[in-house]
């Protein structure tokens, strides 16, 4: 079985459901054989055409939402790109043997999305199992009774279909002003003074699930010092955005003034008190001095800052780790610690999306990572951090927010 070839095309000409393909505009790719048969359509009659050309709302009917159902469906799929199973639909089609007479049909459909190689939708996997034939089994057999339990039914689906859409609608709105927050919250890439930096930011495919991703940059006092922090907020949405900025914000003013990593992050647990959805947010703060050649740093359970050499070896900054914001009932002082460098080393940091997959031990995450920074060890940091976003995360678009930021020492 391995040696032979599988004749995908085959396959899907033989699959015992309608299934057909869509572009991303809503024309038909192909259609299966069932599709067809049981369509009532010629492969000339689909293919190639618009979706609602093809299969238009009965006009006869002034309650047909069927084509507005769907439309709105195969939409949210190539905007998401998640899958999306419809309600139960009445969509009547017009008679091939008697044009101008429709038919009462009932569907259940279901719509998924094909991702190319950027994670974008390049088709959309149309999949529909007709049911009109046993709603009609039913009446026969019931009578009367059967066919007020199919209007009550029906009317039940179409009520949830709405509330779904109008719950959609809600997390889409919550999802932009979360998105339009953290932006506007994040300072610029552009480098910190001379030193030659690159950030991303890249949230979640999923439309509910904004999350309190952050990274900061500032200048610190003396000849040559920089501090850079990245932390991850629990939870998603507007509530963790807006932790997010508190806690973002109060960091970069504690490292302004505080002796050093572990003072700063002192500083910002005993904020974080304050701050609703603080709680368990992991943080790391960096401090860099060029003129002792020193990354001195610390963190609040997050993943470890990967120190990349020139010869291409990697050292993961996981000598000073204590728990997250919140973690202990009592305040104790966070550890501190501190590496050396040599011009041309480069320093990353990141948030957990980069590096951990659901099922997968985060060991696993760190040795991807640094097997990927040893592989463009000569990448410039622009190109390089676009580099790791594409080696590292899932070709089908994440499931969690990340922040990466990369500093050339």
């Amino acid at each position: 079985m391995a040696d032979t070839a599988i004749d995908y095309a085959a396959v899907f000409q033989a699959l015992p459901g309608m299934v057909a393909l869509l572009t991303p505009e809503l024309v038909y790719a192909d259609a299966n054989e069932e599709f067809l048969r049981l369509s009532g359509r010629t492969r000339e009659q689909v293919v190639g055409r618009y979706l609602f050309d093809v299969f238009p709302d009965n006009p006869t009917d002034p309650a047909a939402s069927g084509m507005r159902n769907l439309a709105a469906s195969l939409t949210r799929v190539v905007d998401s790109g998640e899958r999306d199973a419809m309600a139960l639909q009445r969509y009547d089609v017009e008679s091939t043997q008697r044009p101008g007479e429709w038919e009462v049909r009932y569907w259940s459909p279901v719509n998924a999305p094909v991702l190319g190689p950027d994670g974008s939708v390049v088709l959309l996997i149309h999949k529909v199992e007709e049911i009109t034939e046993l709603i009609r089994a039913r009446s026969r057999r019931q009578g009367d009774r059967a066919r007020v339990l199919e209007a009550e039914l029906y009317t039940r689906a179409r009520e949830l279909q709405e509330v779904n859409e109008r719950l959609r609608r809600a997390h889409a709105r919550e999802r932009e002003v979360a998105l339009a927050l953290q932006k506007a919250m994040m300072p610029s890439p552009s480098p910190v003074r001379h030193h030659r930096a690159a950030v991303r930011y890249r949230p979640a495919v999923s439309a509910l699930n904004v999350c309190g991703d952050w990274y900061d940059l500032v200048d610190l006092p003396g000849e040559d010092r920089i501090g850079v922090a990245v932390g991850d907020v629990v939870g998603h949405g507007l509530a963790a955005a807006c932790a997010m900025g508190q806690l973002r914000s109060a960091l970069s003013a504690a490292s302004l003034v505080a002796a050093g990593p572990a003072q700063a992050l002192d500083a910002l647990g005993l904020y974080a008190d304050s701050v609703e959805g603080a709680e368990n947010t992991t943080v790391v703060q960096t401090c860099m001095d060029w003129a002792t050649h020193t990354i001195t740093y610390s963190s609040a359970g997050h993943p470890p800052p990967a120190l990349l050499r020139r010869d291409g070896t990697v050292t993961f900054l996981d000598q000073a780790t204590d728990p997250p914001l919140g973690a202990r009932p009592e305040h104790v002082p966070r550890p501190q610690a501190a590496v050396g460098f040599t011009e041309g080393d480069t320093l990353v940091l990141y948030t957990d999306g980069l590096i951990e997959r659901r099922h997968e031990d985060i060991d696993t995450g760190l040795t991807r990572l640094a097997a990927a920074l040893t592989r463009h060890r000569h990448t410039a940091p622009e190109p390089l951090a676009d580099a790791l976003l594409l080696d590292l995360l899932p070709p089908d678009g994440a499931t969690d927010d990340t922040a990466l930021v990369i500093i050339r020492l």
